[in-house]
């Protein structure tokens, strides 16, 4: 008997099949995702930063034990807490009351000696959160200051391995943030690594290098939210500037982000996925409501999902650690991006599946894209080609049922919007993209 995901894919791709609609996508169940409720004992640990730049993780840490198990956690509002040490609590049943700020020290080389390990892509966590049933209330003015300029000005787009992640959820269930900002993070703004039941509202993310020439990007990898090996999670009202806005990454599953609004940068991605040898599945995605606006002229895309090639192949940066990459597998499936507004971007809805090519490897991606939908996507682009959107998928595993509905957009501001998707499409299934005019479609 096929049941639950299995029944899921049968479903999706008989109405690809009989015409029926695509990826309805079941995470749209999930906008009331309420996560469990922390235990209360009543116990309240209040902490005062120790000031003059002195490190206040030991007292942070202490109070994070005192009050384990029930109690609430309180950083005043108007206080500032310096982070000048790595730092992962395990909290079980604990509210935080965050009215105050974390600044992270700009301390490069301790950073990079001493932040956590992360073997994706070659990554490392200052801060790590873990536990179960955590609740974050920033209150509107509590955050974290991850002093990043320090970092882009110091490496100047060519981002180099230690910079710490400021906060990431490691090991996590029944989580949730609300009313809280990240700023000048030096890498990922906010990172789920194995989350479950997890809820996100009102999260402001600002990575802004200050000194960066305009026209040039300084803050690669500063993407603002990231899942991996994610189930069930919630984003809503939500406002980014930086690098990729999201990044939905491997094992992500059940993934529902809604009334998004984003400056500069890559927008909303899928991926990348298939960058190791294993499973990057990626199912049950829905993103809607967003605006996509440009900034210091480096839009590059609106929605994409981007699948490395299938093969391990030689790779010089260092997200790879300068060993060949690639050759993973799995499917993109059932994918909902609608409602996008979008002003500069260079391309609309967009699938490649060709990261880490080196020329010799294009269309062998194991990855398998089916249902996916874009719909309602208005506005202008920053084109360089007549091209509104573009659809490059795998001779291995040709997508399918992937639908452009109600693409509406110029190719530049004076540029009267065009009906359809119009662009170029590879290594497709035979009537696998609707909706869309060009070469291969």
């Amino acid at each position: 008997m096929a049941t639950g995901l299995h029944f899921a894919r049968l479903v999706f791709l008989l109405h690809g099949l009989l015409g029926l609609g695509t990826a309805l996508a079941s995470a749209g169940s999930l906008p009331g995702l309420t996560p469990r409720s922390p235990f209360s004992s009543g116990k309240i640990c209040t902490v005062t930063p120790k000031g003059c730049r002195r490190d206040d993780v030991p007292q942070i840490l202490k109070a994070f034990e005192d009050c384990n198990h029930g109690g609430t956690v309180v950083f005043p509002e108007g206080r500032k807490f310096y982070i000048a040490s790595r730092l992962n609590p395990v909290l079980y049943d604990v509210t935080i009351e965050w009215r105050g700020l974390w600044q992270f020290s700009d301390n490069l080389t301790y950073w990079r000696n001493n932040s956590y390990p992360i073997a994706f892509q070659n990554h490392a966590a200052g801060f790590a959160i873990s536990g179960d049933r955590i609740r974050i209330n920033g209150y509107g003015t509590g955050g974290i200051n991850g002093s990043g300029n320090s970092w882009y000005n110091a490496e100047q787009a060519t981002t180099q391995p230690g910079r710490p992640m400021p906060f990431v959820f490691w090991n996590v269930s029944d989580v949730s943030v609300d009313h809280f900002f990240v700023k000048d993070s030096p890498l990922w703004s906010i990172n789920i690594m194995n989350g479950t039941n997890m809820r996100f509202d009102d999260i402001y993310v600002n990575n802004t290098a200050v000194n960066a020439p305009w026209g040039k990007n300084w803050v690669q990898n500063t993407d603002g939210f990231n899942t991996m090996d994610a189930n069930n999670i919630v984003l809503t009202n939500f406002v980014y500037q930086g690098d990729d806005a999201i990044a939905i990454k491997p094992r992500s599953y059940n993934i529902h982000c809604q009334n998004l609004t984003i400056h500069g940068g890559n927008g909303i991605a899928i991926g990348s996925l298939g960058q190791y040898l294993e499973d990057s599945s990626v199912e049950n995605v829905v993103v809607k409501d967003v605006k996509v606006l440009t900034y210091n002229l480096d839009m590059h895309n609106s929605a994409y999902i981007k699948t490395w090639i299938g093969e391990e192949a030689p790779q010089s940066g260092y997200e790879s650690a300068g060993l060949p990459r690639g050759g993973g597998w799995g499917v993109v499936n059932n994918l909902r991006f609608e409602n996008f507004y979008i002003e500069g971007a260079a391309i609309g809805p967009n699938i490649n599946q060709d990261s880490g090519n080196n020329g010799s490897f294009s269309g062998t991606s194991n990855m398998l894209v089916s249902n996916i939908a874009f719909v309602n996507f208005t506005g202008f682009l920053a084109a360089t080609s007549n091209r509104t959107a573009a659809v490059s998928c795998s001779a291995r595993n040709p997508c399918y049922n992937i639908t452009m509905q109600n693409i509406n957009l110029g190719l530049t501001e004076d540029d009267p919007a065009r009906e359809g998707a119009v662009g170029t499409c590879k290594y497709i299934a035979a009537g696998g993209v609707r909706g869309m005019t060009g070469s291969g479609c």
